[in-house]
């Protein structure tokens, strides 16, 4: 893995941009950046006048994707590219038959794009500007299970497909549903997260065991199993505790945990005043 910019277009910025790079990890054939813009200065009428004021004043910041290939490939979203120059070659592939229904069960079953499309070559590609969150993470012959719709763009070496629970209480009671993401393999993977990420916590597991009230698990390595539990081994314990099914994680490996996002979710549902009071159950939705 290599962090330098040796060997890549666009070294330099102009003195005025009012761009920043929030986050950077690159490999030998392809750097990814996650770019902020420090404030938005736009405003044609009052209405966007407004809405600017309020973004910049809450911290809002508008953020893009910058890819730069060297001689390298990347797999993005369908309709996420919003532009790149250099010498970049794009193809969609179907793999014939077989890459047809592998396709089909990415897009309905795990809720991504029937085709990811893929870029070669050399130079930089650009994404759609927007205020989501974005995680940038280097795998490393490994494994990544993710929620449905959070995968972005990743390095061409990268498998991205989808991955079935393994078991009936993890299916029917987890809230993830039957199929989530799975991305495979070494290089660089970007994830479209529901909440900043600096609100996101890793837990580190080394044999052990993660019990979450909620949905708010975003991904996990693969070696960790998944199951839905009683938080109780009775179910007298079970309707005390009043927690009663929890996600349970076990094994060796990582799991990123949102805790904030029921908190963004309430407040879009009712506004703040639902929140007086600690909430006795996460329950978020994904």
């Amino acid at each position: 893995m290599v962090n330098s910019g040796d060997g890549f277009l666009e070294k330099t910025r102009p003195k005025n941009s009012r761009l920043e790079v929030l986050n950077c990890v690159a490999s030998d054939t392809l750097k990814v950046e996650i770019l902020g813009y420090q404030g938005l200065t736009g405003i044609k009428n009052p209405q966007v006048a407004e809405a600017i004021f309020y973004a910049n004043q809450t911290g809002m910041q508008l953020k893009q994707v910058k890819i730069t290939l060297n001689a390298g490939e990347v797999q993005i979203e369908a309709g996420s590219l919003q532009y790149m120059h250099g010498h970049i070659q794009g193809e969609t592939r179907v793999g014939g038959v077989a890459g047809f229904g592998k396709a089909m069960l990415n897009k309905f079953l795990a809720n991504e794009s029937l085709f990811i499309p893929r870029y070669r070559g050399t130079g930089s590609m650009y994404l759609e500007p927007s205020f989501s969150h974005f995680l940038v993470y280097y795998l490393n012959n490994e494994e990544i299970i993710a929620d449905k719709g959070l995968f972005y763009c990743a390095d061409g070496a990268l498998e991205v497909g989808v991955a079935m629970q393994k078991n009936v209480s993890s299916a029917l009671f987890g809230g993830e549903g039957l199929f989530q993401t799975k991305v495979k393999g070494t290089g660089v993977c970007v994830f479209e997260l529901p909440v900043p990420v600096e609100e996101v916590r890793c837990i580190h597991l080394n044999n052990e065991t993660l019990s979450v009230d909620g949905n708010f698990a975003l991904m996990r390595t693969g070696r960790i199993e998944f199951s839905v539990e009683k938080s109780a081994k009775n179910v007298f314990g079970t309707l005390t505790s009043g927690e009663m099914l929890l996600q349970t994680f076990r094994g060796t490996g990582k799991v990123w945990l949102a805790p904030t996002q029921g908190i963004y979710q309430a407040l879009d549902a009712g506004g703040i005043g639902g929140l007086g009071v600690a909430p006795k159950s996460s329950n978020t939705q994904t």
